[in-house]
C-alpha cells in the first residue's frame, strides 16, 4: 500500500536541501521555501517539505540523508535563515525523529544541533528558483555548493539514491 508521508527540512541553502531530497528514492515530491513552526519569536527560515512513500524509504532514513548533508552540529552567523531542522506533522513523527536523531549522534564527534519542531506554515519560493537544480545545474553555484553535497550523498548513500 502507497503511504505518502510529509515531514519539513531545514539547514542549509533550500536549493540544496531541495535538490538532495528529489534525487532519493521514494521521495514523491519536494516543496521548497520557507518554514516556521510555533517556537515562540519563530521566524521562517529556508527549507523544503518532502512527501515521500513510506513503503520505499522511511523517515530514518530521511533523517539521516539530512543530517549527513549539512552541518548539522555547527552554530554559525546564518542558523536564523539556515535552521538546522526536522519540522514534523504528527507527535508521532515528532517522537519518532527524536529518537533517530538521539541514535544517529553515534555517526557524529560533535552535538546534532539540529532541532525536531512542529510544522506550522510554509511559504513556496517563486516559480523561477522551483527545482533549481536540475533547471539550472551548469550554474556556478549548483557546480560550488551541490554538486559536492550531491557526490557526497551518491558516494554514503549509494544503495538509496538515483540521479536525474
Amino acid at each position: 500500500m502507497n503511504r505518502t508521508i510529509k515531514v519539513g527540512f531545514g539547514g542549509s541553502c533550500h536549493w540544496c536541501t531541495e535538490a538532495i531530497f528529489q534525487t532519493l528514492i521514494g521521495v514523491t515530491e519536494v516543496e521548497q521555501g520557507w518554514i516556521g513552526s510555533n517556537v515562540p519569536l519563530d521566524n521562517f527560515s529556508e527549507a523544503v517539505i518532502v512527501h515521500f512513500d513510506s513503503d520505499k524509504i522511511d523517515l530514518k532514513t530521511l533523517i539521516r540523508v539530512h543530517l549527513h548533508t549539512h552541518s548539522c552540529t555547527a552554530e554559525h552567523s546564518m542558523r536564523s535563515k539556515y535552521r538546522s531542522a526536522v519540522y514534523t506533522f504528527s507527535e508521532q513523527h515528532m517522537k519518532d525523529a527524536k529518537a533517530v536523531i538521539a541514535v544517529l549522534q553515534n555517526d557524529f564527534e560533535k552535538s546534532i544541533i539540529t532541532q525536531v519542531l512542529p510544522y506550522q506554515k510554509f511559504k513556496r519560493n517563486q516559480e523561477d528558483y522551483l527545482n533549481y537544480y536540475y533547471s539550472n545545474p551548469d550554474k556556478p553555484f549548483c557546480r560550488s555548493y551541490i554538486n559536492p553535497k550531491l557526490n557526497k550523498l551518491v558516494k554514503k548513500f549509494s544503495g538509496t539514491v538515483h540521479l536525474k
